[in-house]
């Protein structure tokens, strides 16, 4: 399992991506599509178009890590195309995506964040 930071921002990629792409495909929809720096050391997260099988794309600034995971029966809660093209989520919501609940309904309690710059 994936243990990001708690200061790692995660990107979920809204809509169906084609996860035949690999290293440079996948961090140039970063760029373009999400318009976010993929050597920021961020979790980029993608789905395919059934939402059975998910990529996380990120940067240890050695080299780019791809992680990958199918589901052989069931689907993941996959956001939907918006007005954005990224979704951001908490380590926790992704921790819940992956663990095949539905995250998107849930609701976090008000409690003190340091705000970010």
């Amino acid at each position: 399992m994936l243990n990001p930071g708690p200061a790692t921002e995660i990107f979920l990629a809204a809509g169906a991506t084609d996860l035949r792409k690999s290293f440079n495909t996948l961090s140039a929809l970063v760029r373009g599509r999400l318009e976010k720096d993929p050597l920021s050391g961020q979790f980029f997260v993608f789905c395919n178009g059934r939402h059975n099988r998910i990529k996380i794309l990120f940067w240890d600034r050695t080299g780019y890590w791809i992680c990958a995971k199918r589901l052989e029966r069931g689907t993941f809660d996959w956001p939907g195309l918006q007005e954005k093209n990224a979704v951001t989520v908490h380590r926790e919501q992704l921790a819940i995506l992956l663990g095949g609940l539905e995250w998107q309904g849930m609701k976090r309690r008000a409690w003190f964040e340091y705000p970010r710059a």
